[in-house]
């Protein structure tokens, strides 16, 4: 039997269970291959590396190994490892990454869902976004695996988590202390320092960064980030227990998306700003602990985690649209203590004498939150528009049963009921509320096969996505109390199938496609004016991937993956049936080579494909297609030199387009429909000096 973690960079976390799941065939995406990374040491990750093997073609598990071997101009890019997913940034560095996956545009994290290291990262009630994942606490060289998961088909997952979900576990010790130190364009440079050490009878780890940038902007990006991590583990993934704590803070100017005939015009250049005051702060601190245990019944896995998040964010998306003489700048403020945990046990048994595995689990998260919008100029206060208290409260229930019925044929059969509750406390009386809302997933799985070295695999489940609470108890216009307003769903469901294959007849290939449709009651889409999302119209997505991992030597590995994506609304309405900013076609391709010492290097190329930009496709954006490369060289003294070049082929492309109506300066009061787009940073070097002792 082999587990899907009995992988380089990931060794410790093998799990011993006797697992229904667990005999499936390991996802290549762990499997063995060069890395290519200054810092990276791997190392060991125990009780927090509980990542159970997957039963999808669309799933998988990636080493901290691969993940470091790739260039990124940012932490969340890390994210991209996952086949078809883009993550990219339309504002400052210090701000949620935005999502892409299969047909979504997921802004900051509405429809995956992400967690780093037992820590849900997406917030709901969010003030610039409903389910806001802010990624950049993130420490890429101290992840020891990534789980991720397409769909709303397995019972662990709940919010956000209809189009995938993104599990980031952290090492619990390193092989080597590292200390690094990176230099390069706009500015750019960081220093880190990750080091492990005996404690009694377990392991302290303990890491610190900090980095600056300025990005080619006209008005630099002036970012400035402190991130620490410290973690004592003691025991196994089986038996043991850990405690870790985090705290991250950062503060940044952002260049927001611009409109094009801004630039057209001669008003800004292409890294110019219409409103150099905006930017904003953020700061993170995290306190969480896991236990595992193992008896005769099998395995109990508990987690807690209390969260302090603040946030505060100043944006300039219409200029003078809605204010002609101070213009319409707001800040965005997000305060708020977070806690919650889980619990599960995996039972383990026989069926008339077949193989069986019951998991039952819980899980709980409340928020304590405060969310204000308030009229700014030059980050200064002008005027409030609403600033609300809201105690948001979640519990859910789960049960999987998995059985082996024959040498060719697993099932997985579950479901997953999830519970809410929320009291809202708005400074306009006719806006607070209470409320409460339930829904209930099934969630089935079946695999056939391995035939000659090949698995077929369908999948079923339900899923959803809570809307902002404030939505849901509102009554009236919080701008202006003359207007009534229509109160959203608390929750919104989703239904996701798929049928897929994988094959790994080929030594070292594993090429898997899979087919897979979602439906969603409601749509949730940008709106320019206010820099958040709302609901919308329901709505189908049906697609292709394909993904590719080829293991040639074992100091070469070759990758490739590709989807291709239908998104329609399925409603009637004149306005058309396109969804704004749902991408059609996604594609990746690269390679690593290194083994040990001597030469190492990694290539990547991502394809952002075009999209329509409003509902009839009249208006759309351009494609964008990205290669950024590595090179670097493993010295016997523990030495190591890197080089990043990103964008190598200094593309003029954009990170993203948007489509509204914004009015600059001498224009009519009804201001231009007009693309707005952030571009793509210019070609840019970075050195990498690392030590490991």
């Amino acid at each position: 039997m082999r587990s899907a973690l009995s992988q380089p960079g990931v060794a410790e976390a093998n799990l011993d269970e006797i697992s229904v799941t667990a005999e499936t065939v390991a996802p290549a995406a762990t499997g063995p291959g060069p890395a290519a990374s200054a810092g990276y040491v791997g190392g060991t990750t125990g009780v927090g590396g509980t990542l159970r093997s997957v039963d999808a073609a669309s799933a998988g598990v990636i080493s901290g190994a691969e993940i470091n071997s790739r260039p990124i101009t940012r932490p969340g890019e890390v994210l991209e490892s996952v086949p078809g997913l883009i993550v990219t940034q339309h504002s400052g560095e210090g701000k949620a990454n935005q999502f892409f996956l299969r047909g979504f545009n997921l802004d900051h994290g509405t429809d995956i869902a992400i967690d780093v290291d037992g820590m849900p990262v997406n917030m709901r009630t969010h003030a610039h976004g409903q389910g806001y994942a802010d990624i950049n606490f993130l420490i890429p060289e101290l992840v020891g695996a990534v789980e991720y998961h397409k769909g709303p088909y397995f019972v662990r997952d709940g919010d956000f988590a209809s189009a995938g979900s993104v599990r980031i576990d952290y090492l619990d010790t390193v092989a080597k202390n590292v200390a690094l130190t990176s230099f390069g364009s706009f500015g750019y440079a960081r220093a880190l320092t990750i080091a492990s050490a005996p404690l009694g009878q377990g392991n302290l780890l303990v890491a610190g960064e900090a980095q600056v940038y300025d990005g080619p902007w006209d008005v630099p990006d002036a970012l400035r980030k402190l991130n620490g991590v410290v973690r004592y583990s003691q025991g196994t993934a089986l038996d043991g227990f850990s405690v870790t704590g985090m705290a991250y803070a950062s503060r940044w100017t952002a260049t927001n998306q611009i409109a094009s005939r801004a630039v057209a015009d001669g008003i800004v250049g292409r890294f110019g700003t219409l409103n150099p005051a905006d930017g904003g702060d953020s700061s993170r601190f995290s306190l969480s602990g896991r236990w595992s245990m193992t008896d005769d019944t099998g395995i109990t896995r508990a987690s807690a985690y209390v969260i302090r998040q603040q946030l505060n964010l100043f944006n300039d998306f219409t200029y003078f649209l809605n204010d002609p003489v101070a213009g319409d700048q707001f800040h965005q403020l997000d305060q708020r203590i977070l806690g919650g945990g889980a619990a599960s046990h995996v039972f383990q048994g026989a069926l008339f004498g077949l193989p069986m595995e019951n998991e039952i689990g819980v899980q709980t998260r409340t928020d304590s939150i405060r969310v204000g919008l308030f009229n700014t100029v030059n980050r200064q206060f002008r005027a409030g528009v609403l600033d609300d208290r809201v105690l948001e409260a979640s519990g859910a229930f789960f049960y999987d049963n998995r059985v082996r019925w024959t040498d060719w044929l697993r099932t997985s059969v579950g479901f997953r009921a999830d519970g809410y509750y929320a009291d809202v406390v708005s400074d306009t009386a006719a806006n607070s509320g209470k409320a409460r809302d339930g829904v209930v997933n099934p969630k089935l799985g079946l695999v056939l096969g391995p035939w000659a070295d090949t698995e077929l695999y369908l999948n079923y489940g339900g899923g959803f996505h809570s809307n902002d609470v404030r939505g849901v108890t509102a009554t009236v216009d919080p701008a202006s109390s003359l207007f009534n307003t229509t109160r959203s769903p608390f929750l919104v469901p989703s239904t996701g199938y798929e049928v897929g294959i994988r094959n790994r007849s080929i030594a070292g290939l594993e090429t898997a496609v899979a087919l897979f449709r979602l439906d969603f009651a409601s749509e949730n889409l940008f709106q320019g004016d206010t820099g958040t999302t709302e609901p919308s119209r329901p709505s189908r997505r049906f697609g292709v991937e394909w993904t590719n991992r080829y293991a040639v030597t074992p100091w070469l590995k070759l990758e490739g993956d590709l989807t291709v994506t239908n998104a329609r609304f399925s409603d009637v309405d004149p306005a058309g049936n396109r969804i704004p900013e749902a991408p059609t076609t996604i594609a990746s391709a690269g390679f690593t080579f290194g083994e040990g010492l001597g030469w190492f290097g990694s290539m990547r190329l991502r394809y952002f494909g075009p999209r329509p930009l409003i509902e009839d496709d009249t208006v759309r954006s351009k494609p964008t297609a990205l290669l950024n490369g590595r090179v670097g060289y493993n010295f016997d003294s523990g030495f190591c030199l890197s080089l990043d070049i990103l964008n190598l082929t200094n593309a003029k492309s954009d990170q993203i387009t948007y489509y509204y109506v914004s009015r600059l300066p001498g224009e009519g009061a009804d201001g231009v429909a007009d693309r707005h787009f952030h571009p793509v940073e210019p070609t840019a070097v970075r050195l990498t000096l690392a030590g490991r002792f």
